[in-house]
């Protein structure tokens, strides 16, 4: 399934998309189940399933506003310097351990609205294209050859960063944080659909113009890594959201950089998952 998380006629909800259709759940599931972290925790993805079975699509795409998928996630972790391609561009050393930040909830935004950044705060607002993996079932000390097991599914994601004040300290917390920074969408299209995550492309586009690129095969930390480190320190919870890092080509780190400005479209792409298109808003 690829479930999106819409608002129309002022009213949240979530449904399946198909195309440009979404098929609305109907009014006892959603008394059950009334977003898709509800879904999750309950570990109700079958008989969210079996539900929308033969069911038509009743709500075109362009209807509604979509919204984060997950909008409640409980926590959201970033890994950085997970692509040879950006650790090689930012003249990083290798890590042995990956490094974990974390996103607020209240930063994300979803497929269609505003990127905003500050503009009396800084010019130096950049994209990250990202694979975001949610959970769906919990757990500590997961074992990497369990980890697939704790996967619901996949999004894309574009970590907005305002860089010089992720370079105020070693501590990335307030260049990952503003308001309205971190895209989340535009569906969460359940793991069963995807046969092999790592045989999938993403791609970053500015205004058109490739600017990232690279298949998910090529992170250093996979993904089994990635979920069997994080529950080692902390309990993850049916709906976290991991962002699991950018390939090079940044903006921060071209000659001369390319920092997002007013107006500028940005796109991130991943085969199999969806498309995030998002423009860029000075405030």
């Amino acid at each position: 399934m690829k479930l999106v998380a819409y608002e129309h006629n002022g009213i949240a909800a979530y449904g399946v998309l198909s195309g440009t259709q979404i098929t609305e759940p109907d009014a006892g599931t959603l008394a059950r189940y009334p977003d898709i972290r509800a879904v999750l925790d309950a570990q109700a993805l079958p008989e969210l399933a079996a539900a929308f079975a033969g069911k038509p699509a009743t709500l075109a795409l362009s209807d509604v506003r979509l919204l984060p998928p997950v909008g409640n996630p409980r926590k959201i972790f970033c890994v950085g310097l997970n692509y040879k391609s950006h650790v090689a561009e930012t003249k990083r050393p290798d890590a042995v351990h990956p490094a974990i930040f974390v996103r607020f909830a209240d930063t994300l935004i979803a497929d269609g609205a505003p990127m905003r950044f500050p503009g009396a705060k800084s010019t130096m607002f950049d994209y990250e294209g990202e694979l975001a993996v949610v959970i769906g079932k919990g757990g500590t000390d997961i074992a990497e050859a369990d980890a697939f097991d704790h996967i619901a599914g996949y999004a894309c994601f574009n970590d907005g960063t305002v860089r010089d004040w992720q370079r105020h300290t070693h501590q990335w917390t307030p260049g990952k944080n503003f308001a309205d920074t971190g895209v989340f969408g535009p569906a969460l299209v359940t793991a069963d659909e995807i046969a092999d995550i790592t045989a999938s492309q993403l791609t970053t586009r500015l205004n058109g113009q490739i600017v990232q690129q690279a298949p998910i095969s090529d992170l250093i930390f996979t993904l089994p890594v990635i979920i069997a480190y994080l529950s080692s320190f902390t309990a993850l919870n049916p709906g976290d959201v991991i962002a699991t890092g950018t390939p090079g080509g940044v903006g921060d780190r071209r000659d001369p950089p390319a920092y997002m400005k007013h107006g500028d479209i940005v796109e991130v792409e991943i085969s199999g998952i969806g498309q995030l298109r998002n423009a860029v808003q000075v405030v």
